[in-house]
């Protein structure tokens, strides 16, 4: 008989704290993920695979072990811990400062907000809606192809430690795309990963009716497109852009281990440097970005992060200066921290936790404008819709992004689509130019749920709330060579 995740903490934390073990904390995880896809109505490929293993990490000698193991039995788990002691003695060095901080002891449970459990839908059933959706679009005049996906994923996740905290988390997500390709472009729905069940696709947290229906006259425009002239334009971004923006200027920049040079090999590490806080001008006084683990449907909320640490939320940057960064227990005392803001995270217990992005959002004004109403205040630009290529260097400081659609503003109204709109900037100059930020109707969260990080890479879900805003006076280039 399979041994209960607490029968197997037990096992696992006893046997650390018998080899003399200043912190430990265990792990047992259950992960899994569906993806669906079809093209012009047929399905094309299915997978469904779960991960479940447990791990132990300790803190011994002064240092950091860890171990993990697919054998889901105490004495898999007493051995696991035994392994992990090990590998602390093994890297044990003097005057290490990366001792965990403490947290207060949690005992509880949580689970996302959702109504249907995607994996309670027949598979059969998933693919009849693609199909009908496919369907509608093939329907069309101009759609020549689609393909319609869906990603459906659960996260059970069990923590326990020797300071008493033992949690269990439940998390579902879901993701469903449809790209449909006419004679000489291509266009994607912008309807966004999200922490719901597979009540999103009926309807509930997005109008997936009303996207589709616009989705072939959008590709239409977009085939008819005339190259934009390279110059420099006032920009109206989206919220289905601009998210992407965020994420990579703004939610890679701030984690503490880029800032520190502990995480280079992947992405690189970071222009911010520990002493910015609290006086490095990052952007207009428009520009209030908030990091955030408890938004409901936000793919990184959680009630516990992956070390044990309540879910909260914390300010990154008030009124344009940064006056805030994303850590875990290992890095607070870094930051000068007593506590750590709940940023750990792995994709499964088979890979060590260390500090992930939480959903991190810019705030709308209070009584700010629509898009309707953005738009119509710029006489000459571009309005921006939905992310697409993205390039940004080794610093986080300059980088280049496109997007799936691009409107001509013209006496502030939309003027027909243009065809190679890439804006180019550094990550301050383009903060710096946000001239005027959407209210709460224009705010939606968007997001990714295959962000990645770390040597070997490990994946990880976050979402980015944002209004549409307006930057004045952006470099643009022309990427379609005509």
């Amino acid at each position: 008989m399979a041994s209960s995740p607490t029968a197997l903490a037990e096992a696992a934390l006893a046997d650390a704290r018998r080899l003399g073990a200043r912190h430990a904390s265990f792990r047992l995880d259950r992960v899994r993920t569906a993806e669906l896809t079809l093209f012009d109505g047929s399905v094309w490929s299915a997978h469904d695979a779960e991960v479940a293993g447990l791990s132990v990490e300790v803190w011994h000698d002064g240092a950091w072990g860890f171990a993990a193991a697919g054998d889901l039995t105490e004495r898999s788990a007493r051995d696991t811990a035994a392994q992990a002691v090990e590998t602390a003695r093994a890297c044990a060095l003097p005057d290490r400062a990366d001792e965990p901080v403490p947290e207060p002891v949690h005992r509880g449970s949580w689970s996302s907000a959702h109504r249907i459990d995607p994996f309670a839908v027949p598979e059969s059933e998933r693919a009849g809606l693609l199909a009908e959706w496919s369907a509608r679009l093939l329907a069309a005049p101009g759609i020549a192809h689609v393909r319609a996906k869906v990603v459906v994923a659960r996260e059970d996740k069990f923590y326990a430690d020797l300071a008493g905290t033992a949690t269990t988390q439940h998390r579902v997500r879901v993701h469903p795309q449809v790209v449909a390709a006419g004679e000489s472009a291509t266009l994607r729905t912008v309807g966004p990963p999200t922490g719901r069940g597979w009540e999103y696709l009926l309807g509930e947290g997005w109008d997936w009716d009303a996207e589709l229906a616009a989705l072939p006259g959008l590709l239409r425009g977009k085939q008819h497109a005339r190259a934009v002239l390279p110059g420099t334009y006032d920009l109206v971004v989206d919220p289905s852009q601009l998210w992407l923006t965020i994420h990579e200027s703004v939610g890679h920049a701030t984690e503490l281990d880029r800032v520190l040079g502990h995480e280079a090999s992947y992405a690189g590490t970071s222009f911010v440097r520990p002493d910015d806080v609290g006086g490095l001008q990052y952007g207009s006084p428009l520009m209030t970005v908030t990091a955030d683990r408890t938004a409901p449907h936000g793919l990184a909320t959680v009630g516990y992060d992956d070390q044990g640490v309540a879910a909260q939320s914390w300010d990154l940057v008030r009124d344009g200066v940064l006056v805030g960064l994303q850590y875990d227990r290992r890095t607070a005392r870094a930051a000068g921290a007593t506590r750590s803001v709940g940023c750990a995270f792995a994709e499964s217990a088979l890979r060590p936790a260390f500090a992930r992005m939480p959903n991190v959002n810019l705030a709308p004004a209070p009584g700010g404008a629509g898009v309707e109403e953005l738009i119509a205040s710029v006489g000459e630009g571009i309005y921006l819709v939905g992310s697409d290529s993205w390039s940004i260097d080794a610093r986080r400081d300059n980088f280049q992004f496109t997007a799936q659609q691009a409107h001509r503003i013209h006496r502030g109204e939309l003027a027909g689509q243009l065809a190679g709109v890439a804006y180019q900037s550094d990550t301050r100059e383009f903060w710096g130019a946000l001239a005027a930020v959407g209210g709460e109707r224009s705010y939606r969260v968007f997001g990714a749920d295959l962000c990645g990080k770390g040597r070997p890479v490990q994946a990880a879900a976050v979402s980015h709330g944002c209004p549409a805003a307006v930057f004045q006076g952006v470099r643009v280039r022309n990427t379609a060579g005509t």
